[in-house]
């Protein structure tokens, strides 16, 4: 007779028929608060999947619930409701296992918690392998640190290296064991911005020939919307957006997403009714720096008073009586501080 369930003393597996309709990692109405006040920080009614083989972004301010949330994947904490399956799989709390952690996963932590400071590179990497097979554990340190590009700090010890390098060392750790998951708690907040970009394209680089799963949690979408296939989008522990960066970016479904993907213009409707008289508004408008377009005008409707130089491109602050636009100017030193200018929307998204 065919098991639809089948169990053990901790943990439960739903059938092939019901796995169907499952995410690879699945997340049902998550709950976890730190106390009963009615303002606990904490997570509230999470739903989501995340899919195999993909890089997916946690992203929120300071206080959002990111780092509960992966503590929580990796089975560090317990949810008060809800629950969590990796591959059908229910995730096992602390009270299930007398070592939290689920096994098919590994979490690299942004203090390096995990390294012996004093131990060097080879050596921290290889302590994760047991001594059953010397030449085997030989091979895949060797792997884990040049899929890095660290093989060459071998023997130098981590407590000597720069905060990018022992982010490396970390990642390499986490990754000799040939885990299915990869938790990375703010990969890159003690990376030099200048290495930074390295380091995302060879995490990209691992997920694609390794086919692992990367859950990342961050606060800078810059960090994210080159590297991530999917975004999950927390304000004070709730979920605000989920899909592609490029979805979310072009068609934010509320304004705290758009705000927090870029330096986006919120208007309320009398201040979009004066940009877009033609067009009906009730609810806040989203327009994108990018998605304006501004021209000198002897007699415009606005004035230029701020302009600030990014590299190959210039951020142009303009105001009309309390209303104040950000726009994006890609011909350097086009505007000043003081002329006239009138605007044309070329996009706008109604949240």
């Amino acid at each position: 007779m065919a098991n639809d369930i089948l169990s053990t003393s901790c943990d439960v597996k739903i059938s092939d028929k019901q796995k169907q309709g499952l995410a690879y990692i699945q997340v049902d109405n998550l709950v976890k608060k730190f106390s009963d006040k009615p303002d606990s920080l904490g997570l509230e009614g999470l739903s989501f999947g995340i899919e195999k083989g993909k890089v997916t972004a946690i992203i929120g301010e300071s206080g959002s619930g990111k780092s509960t949330l992966l503590r929580l994947i990796y089975g560090l904490q317990s949810p008060d409701t809800g629950e969590i399956r990796l591959n059908g799989w229910k995730v096992p709390g602390p009270e299930d296992k007398l070592i939290p952690g689920h096994e098919s996963m590994r979490l690299v932590s942004q203090h390096f918690d995990d390294l012996n400071t004093y131990a060097n590179v080879w050596e921290n990497v290889a302590s994760r392998l047991s001594n059953t097979n010397l030449q085997e554990k030989h091979d895949k340190t060797a792997i884990a640190l040049n899929s890095l590009g660290i093989l060459r700090l071998a023997k130098q010890r981590v407590v000597d290296l720069s905060g990018g390098e022992k982010q490396r060392v970390a990642i390499a750790r986490a990754l000799v064991t040939g885990p299915e998951v990869l938790l990375m708690d703010e990969p890159f907040n003690q990376v030099d911005a200048s290495f930074r970009d390295h380091l995302q394209q060879d995490i990209r680089r691992i997920v694609h020939e390794m086919g692992i799963t990367v859950i990342m949690v961050s606060h800078d979408p810059a960090e994210v919307l080159a590297m991530a296939d999917a975004l999950l989008i927390l304000k004070e522990g709730k979920l605000q957006a989920s899909g592609t960066p490029f979805e979310i970016y072009n068609i934010p479904p509320n304004a705290y997403s758009a705000s927090l993907l870029a330096r986006s213009n919120l208007l309320n409707a009398k201040e979009a009714r004066f940009l877009l008289p033609d067009v009906r508004v009730n609810n806040t408008i989203v327009i994108h720096p990018e998605w304006i377009r501004a021209e000198h005008a002897t007699n415009g409707a606005f004035i230029v008073v701020d302009v600030f130089f990014k590299g190959f491109f210039e951020e142009v602050l303009l105001e009309h009586t309390h209303l104040q636009l950000r726009v994006i100017n890609y011909a350097i030193a086009t505007y000043h501080v003081g002329e006239r200018v009138d605007v044309s929307i070329l996009r706008y998204v109604d949240c």
